[in-house]
Parts: C-alpha cells; sequence; structure tokens
C-alpha cells in the first residue's frame, strides 16, 4: 500500500494575494495531498485582534478554488494538535516569519510528539494582508476616496 504524504497549510487567507498563493504552490510541492485550513473569523479576530475584511465563507470559497488546494478546513481551534486529530496531516506548513520565535518552538515541539514535520517557507514580505489592509484604510480615510464619480 502506497503511503500519500498529506500536507496541512493554516491561513486566515484574508484579502487573498501572491503570498497565499506562493505558500500553497510550495506546500502543494512537498504533499501528495493539501488541506489549506481557512482560520474563522472569531480564531482570527483572537490571533490578529480584529476581524478579516473577507467573511469566512468567501475566503473559504477562494482558497478551496485554488489548483493546488485538494480540500479546506475551516480551522476553529487555536490549538493546532487538535486541528490535527480531526483532518491527520503529516507535515505542516508555516511562512518563515514564525521560525524561531516562541510560537514556531511551540508548534515543532508539539508536533514532534505526533510525528509530523514542520516546513517553513519564505514569508513574502513585500505583500501581505495586513499590507493590504493598511492600504485601504488609508485610501478610505481620504476625502472622497473609493466613491462614486
Amino acid at each position: 500500500m502506497v503511503q500519500h504524504r498529506v500536507g496541512y497549510a493554516p491561513g486566515v487567507y484574508d484579502l487573498f494575494h501572491v503570498g497565499h498563493l506562493n505558500i500553497l504552490r510550495h506546500a502543494r510541492s512537498q504533499c501528495d495531498y493539501l488541506v489549506a485550513g481557512v482560520v474563522s473569523d472569531e480564531m482570527a479576530a483572537l490571533a490578529k485582534g480584529h476581524t478579516p475584511v473577507i467573511p469566512l465563507r468567501e475566503r473559504l470559497e477562494i482558497v478551496r478554488s485554488v489548483r493546488f488546494v485538494d480540500a479546506a478546513f475551516v480551522e476553529t481551534v487555536p490549538d493546532k494538535v487538535e486541528t490535527w486529530q480531526q483532518v491527520r496531516f503529516d507535515v505542516i506548513f508555516k511562512g518563515d516569519d514564525w521560525r524561531g520565535t516562541e510560537k514556531g518552538v511551540k508548534l515543532e515541539r508539539d508536533f514532534a510528539e505526533v510525528g509530523v514535520e514542520v516546513v517553513y517557507f519564505p514569508y513574502t514580505v513585500h505583500t501581505s494582508s495586513t499590507q493590504l489592509r493598511r492600504a485601504l484604510d488609508v485610501l478610505v480615510s481620504r476625502p472622497g476616496a473609493l466613491s462614486a464619480p
């Protein structure tokens, strides 16, 4: 019996951009089956301090439609090991902004106990949802910005 390597790529995937696409593309190249974990609005608010611009239902549909993604899963708990118990992946993919941080070290330690590999990908510095959100805030705050002609 051939064993397939299942990968898991969690993210909020708000304001979907090329950085998200790069992570999903790279992740898919390192596994046989890729599950994208789309963080719920409530979990995103807890983690980031604000709710996503794009509602969960739409983010899920966008991520499901990416050709590198085999399945999408709504992530509703903060504990990635608890998510692993539901999804059962062999490798988890994170941006390298997590490498060496307290949360990254914890992730590696927790997953080592259950035999899951943690793989880091280069973080797309020039594009992020946070930067896009800031740019939108600036645009919206300008008098007459984004108003109909």
